[in-house]
Formats: structure tokens, sequence, C-alpha cells
């Protein structure tokens, strides 16, 4: 409305929040695919195309492609056993695995899951240092079937995570899932041969079957000599580790030796890694780690919201059901003629509903009222307009464009009455909604009184979701705030305010863009309550289009943070101060800033759930959630006497219209932090509130 000096609002910010956000999905993406995407757990799939070639399922269990093709295959000779250990190294296993080992100066060869050993590079580290060596068990545990580019990618990425952990690249590998030899499948050789042909295929000669937990006596009497499987991980493996404490003696004094593959077939040690292969590694691993903190941390801010908005839908639920009874109390006293009233209108270029405006509070029922217009330098016919009415206590003032605080200044100047209302220039009242609005004021302790704004354009959906969001939100917390006697904003839409309060408050600020919070908290601060009547009725325009609802909201909302910074003080301060600093800051600074900040963050990780998570688990939480809301919705709609109908485009909200509101949050912090000024954004009028009100005020109930 004014007249402001601006400042350039920022926009590379926007580039930067899309980065962080494709980071966080990235990394996201990342923990997921390592902690959902393989099937350590799982069943490998159906459709394996047969037996392998008979030459591989025929040959012995270590086997190697040669350069022209031919599949060569190796066997463990003589009195020795080669111990092999998959799907480690786990946190608690894998050490007492490797204690026993130790304790019997026997070695052993284990087939790590590269992610695993991203998350646990020490143990990895413990294995190669007591003489033991590390093949490759793929990185998540592929199941057969895989195509050939993941397979390779997973070889490649736990030989990465093996180099980083102890500094050798695994030349022995075992596919997930395998045993025998002529248990080799078609699909398993294939992708052997597509994807890891510079591999040793290491399968076993006797399978312990210990995953099964048959007791330590059978696992132990299915050591023999060969190559013989064992697992470290993926379950409860106590059995393993008595069973390797009874095995591994008994056979050594019979002259059997515990050593690794390599060992047991004369193979050279494993090779060292290269530094670069060593620095992938680290930066896999450092990857990983922060992806997997992240996703908690994330876990835990989406309860948290959860947790924050469920408790905040009962607090407003409990809150209203006692402003319901504390304003039946109020109602049931019969209405009194409290003197003039005095309406102020400021207005610039509002042409398209001014008549409107000035008609309906003209026309209200209350005995005593004169209109102030104060026309704030339209260049259409406001004034004119109202001129022409040649209604009755209807008063034009025109000044030059100062701003709107400035106009309700000047209109608060001319005011013989000492009860004010305070409207803007589109705005249309219900008939009884002047009488209803000060009636609060009858109290001397009250000093403002928040009237009901309702929404007069609902008819599309952009609309809806506006009404709802005036009913839901606005309607509720203003009930709560009444409850804890902290309110901290009477909407300009309507409100009326004692004299004597707003001379406390030293009249309407001119500092601030949200001049109706900045105002109502200097009456709160000078220690007059404010309440809100919910039976005073007016109809205002919303916006209707996605650009023109920014511009307001982003104009509320930086008024807001500018008003909450004028007056942080009371956070420190008592009573009537500090119960506005406390409560009512502190409600606004975490449901209408920070949890709005954190919301992309909160998406993100909805997108990762939607991939990742089980989606019925997923969309349970998201469906829970939203039904509360639903019925919360349901009780306020009750309570401001609406049709249930507009409920349906609810979960929509939640998808379109809530990103936008935490945009609008983000872009107003930005230009605060960075100091900026912003300049006030007026909507476009349309004459709405003055077509539809009649119309919306015929479909309440």
């Amino acid at each position: 409305m004014g007249k402001r000096v601006l400042r350039r609002e920022p926009r590379a910010h926007w580039l930067l929040l899309a980065l962080a956000m494709l980071v966080l999905l990235a990394e996201l993406c990342l923990n997921g695919y390592v902690t959902h995407a393989g099937a350590e757990s799982g069943e490998p799939q159906a459709g394996d195309g047969g037996p392998a070639p008979a030459a591989v399922t025929g040959g012995a269990a270590v086997q190697r492609l040669e350069p022209d093709g031919r599949v060569t295959s190796r066997a463990v000779r003589g009195r020795t056993i080669a111990l092999t250990f998959d799907d480690g190294p786990d946190p608690v296993w894998t050490p007492e695995i490797l204690a026993v080992l130790a304790r019997h100066h026997a070695r052993a060869t284990f087939f790590e899951v590269g992610s695993r050993v991203n998350r646990y590079p020490e143990i990895a580290r413990q294995v190669t240092a007591g003489g033991n060596e590390i093949g490759s068990h793929t990185f998540t545990h592929v199941p057969p079937g895989t195509a050939a580019w993941r397979l390779r990618l997973e070889l490649t990425l736990t030989g990465n995570a093996v180099a980083a952990a102890t500094g050798q690249r695994p030349v022995l590998l075992r596919l997930p899932y395998s045993a025998t030899p002529e248990a080799l499948t078609a699909t398993e050789y294939a992708e052997w041969r597509t994807a890891a042909p510079g591999y040793l295929l290491v399968m076993t000669d006797h399978d312990t079957v210990d995953w099964q937990r048959p007791g330590p006596a059978a696992i132990a009497r299915a050591v023999r000599p060969g190559i013989v499987m064992m697992h470290d991980s993926g379950g409860d493996r106590a059995q393993t580790v008595a069973a390797l404490d009874q095995v591994i003696p008994r056979l050594q004094a019979q002259g059997y030796r515990f050593v690794t593959v390599s060992e047991a077939l004369g193979l050279p040690a494993t090779p060292a890694a290269s530094a670069a292969q060593r620095a992938r590694g680290q930066a896999l691993q450092l990857a990983q780690v922060a992806a997997a903190g992240l996703a908690r941390v994330l876990a835990i801010a989406m309860i948290l919201a959860v947790v924050l908005g469920v408790l905040r839908l009962i607090v407003q639920l409990v809150t209203a059901a006692v402003h319901q009874r504390r304003a039946g109390r109020r109602h049931r006293r019969p209405p009194r003629d409290l003197g003039l009233v005095s309406v102020i209108v400021p207005a610039y270029n509002e042409a398209a509903n001014i008549a409107a405006t000035v008609r309906s509070l003209i026309g209200n029922d209350y005995p005593a009222i004169e209109v102030i217009l104060v026309d704030d330098g339209s260049a259409d016919d406001t004034a004119g307009i109202v001129e022409r009415l040649g209604l009755p206590g209807v008063h034009v003032v025109r000044q030059p464009n100062a701003g709107k605080p400035a106009a309700l200044n000047t209109g608060i100047r001319h005011a013989r009455g000492d009860l004010l209302i305070l409207v803007d220039g589109d705005t249309v009242f219900e008939p009884d909604a002047v009488g209803r609005l000060v009636q609060p004021l009858a109290d001397p302790r009250v000093g403002a009184v928040s009237g009901n704004a309702k929404v007069a354009n609902r008819t599309g959906l952009l609309g809806r979701w506006q009404h709802l969001e005036y009913v839901l939100g606005f309607n509720l917390d203003r009930r709560m705030f009444e409850v804890a006697r902290c309110m901290p904003t009477v909407p300009g839409v309507i409100g009326a305010f004692r004299r004597a309060a707003v001379a406390d408050a030293g009249g309407v600020p001119t500092d601030t863009l949200a001049e109706d919070t900045d105002f109502t908290m200097a009456v709160l601060r000078a220690g007059w309550l404010v309440v809100y009547e919910p039976r005073a009725v007016a109809w205002t325009e919303a916006p209707a289009a996605l650009g023109q609802l920014w511009r307001q909201r982003y104009r509320w909302c930086y008024g807001t943070m500018q008003a909450m910074w004028k007056h942080r003080a009371t956070v420190r301060q008592s009573g009537a101060a500090g119960r506005l600093g406390r409560r009512g800051l502190g409600y606004l600074l975490l449901f209408q800033v920070l949890l709005p900040l954190t919301a992309p963050m909160i998406d993100v990780y909805a997108v990762y759930g939607i991939l990742f998570l089980p989606l019925g688990r997923t969309a349970a939480v998201w469906a829970g959630f939203t039904g509360v809301q639903v019925a919360t919705a349901a009780v306020a709609l009750r309570l401001d006497r609406e049709r249930y109908g507009p409920l349906w485009s609810l979960p929509l909200q939640q998808i379109v219209y809530r990103q936008l509101m935490y945009l609008v949050v983000i872009q107003s912090t930005v230009m605060a932090l960075l100091g900026g000024r912003l300049r006030w954004h007026r909507m476009v009028r349309t004459g709405a509130a003055a077509v539809h009100a009649g119309r919306a005020g015929a479909g309440r109930t």
C-alpha cells in the first residue's frame, strides 16, 4: 500500500536450496540403496536359466576365467581346511570368530559385503591384522539375476571399501547365494563372465548351513577338508562360534591345517590397493556414513514433526472447547450499547470493493457507528465512489500515499468514538458484526478483539484451501491464543480496539509490514487482554492466483518475523509481556518459522520413503496424519458453522499448498537475514468480496 525503499530480493538462494535438496536426496538414496536395495536377508530370484555349463558345475570349488574364455578350476588338497565366512563384517560375531581363530592359531577367508565394510572398517582391519584375507561378497548382497552393470558397480564399490579399510584389493569373489559348483546356475555363471572376469570365483566344498542354526555339533560335523562355508553375520552366530571352538582344536590334533583360500591353493598374497582406489574408498565410506546419519536425523525430525503436529492439534481442540464454554458465558449476557464506534477504513485503489464495504459497515445494526474512509493517495476513484454514496455518518479523509499504518493513524486522529474498528478496504461485514465485535470491550480489561475473517471467493481449489486455512489454522489458533492470553495478531480484516489501548501501544506502528501483528503485540505488552469473537464475521477477498497468494503471504510472513524480532525482549520479561514472549512468540517461532524451514527436508525424506521404505508403512503414516487433520478440520468447520464440503480438498492441500507456504517462509527468512526491505505487495482486487459475501453467507449452516 505504501511506498518503501526497496532492495532487490535475493534469487541465488533458490538455486542453493535446489542443489542442497538434490544432494540430500542423493545421500538418502545412497543410504536407501545400501540399506534396502540389497537382499542380504531375502531370497534369490527365480528363473535362473538352468545349470551352468558342465565344465563349471563339474569343476572344483575355485574357478578362473581364462583369457581365451575357458574355465579352469582348482581344489584344496591334502589335510587342509579353508574356512570361509560370508555376509560380514558384524560388530558382534566377527570379533568373536576372530578371537577363536587367533586362540587356535588358525586363519580363514572372509567374504565381506562392501556396505558393511564401510560401516565397520575397524573390524575389517582386525580381519586382515590377524593374518586372514578378505574377498568380495558384493556391496549389498545382491541376489542372482542382477543386471551386469549393477554387479560390476557393486564389485567396484566393494573393492574401494576394502581398499579404504585395509589397504588391500580383493581378488576373490563369492556370489551371494552360491554354494557348491554343481549348484551354480546359468544366470550366476553369466554374471561372473560378464561383470567379474578378473575375480577368482570361490564356491564351497562343504556348506555347514549354520544360518539354519542346527546346533554346534551339527555345524562342527560339516567341517571337513576343502573349502567350508560358514557365516559371521546375518543373525545370531553363537552356534557358529561354539562349533569353531570345538572343531578347530580337534582337527588340528589330527594334523589338519586351517588356512586362507589363497594359502590353500598356493596363490599370491592379496595385492595392495592403489592410492587412488584407497582415496575413492575413503570418499565412499564418508558418503555412506553421512547418508546413514542424515537418514537417522531426518527420521527423528519427521517423527518429531508428526508428534509436534499432533500435540498442536490436541492443544487446539482442547483450548477450542475451553474457549467455546467461555464464549458461551459471554454470549449469554444481553448486548450493550457501548457508545459511538468509529470504523476506520484505510483504502488504496479499492474501487472494486469499497462501496460494498462502506454499505455493509454503515448498515450494521449497532446503534451508533461512524465510518472514516482514509484515502491513501489512491490512483483510482476510491474516495469519489464513497463520496457519491452520500451515506450519513461516512466521512472521507484524503492524504498523500504514506502506507496503511499511516492511514490508520490518520483515521484514529479523526475518530470521535472511544471504540475503534480497523477494517481493510476489501472487507464486507455481516449485518450484526459490529455489535458482536465490540461486546467483549464491555470488560474493562479487554483492549482488543479479533473478529472472524472468512474467505468469500472459495469456489476454486485455491479458494477452498485458503478457506480451510482460515478456519483450521487461523481461527483455531485464535481460540488457543485467547485461552493462553497471548493473542499475537488481531487481523486487519476485522478488529476492534479500545482507544486507551491504542494510546498505550503508541498508535499503529509504521516500521513493520505486518502492522496488525506488531500493533497487537504492543497492546499485549501494555497489559491489555486480547480476545477472539467468532460470531463477528467479515468477508474478505482472498488471492485468486498463486502469484497473488505468494505476494500476500510473503508480506505477512516477513512482517511477522519483523514483529517477532522487534518484540523479542518479551521472552525475558514477566507478566503480560512475558506471556506474549514465551507463549506467543515461542509458538510462532516453532510452528511458523522453524518447522516450515525444515519442511523441504521432510519432503525429501518422504520421497526417500516412497522409494526405499515399505510403501504400506509410508502410506499408513501419511494417511493417519492426514486423517487426524481432516477430523480436526471437521471440528473447526463445525465451530465456525461451516459446511463440511471443502474437506475433500484437504489431502491435496498437503501436496501443493503446503509447499508454497514453506517456500514463503524460506524466502522471508533469507530476506530477513540479508537485511532487505520488502516492498508492499498489493493484491489486485476483483470485487469478489462484494459479489460472493452474500452467497457464501447464505451457504452457512
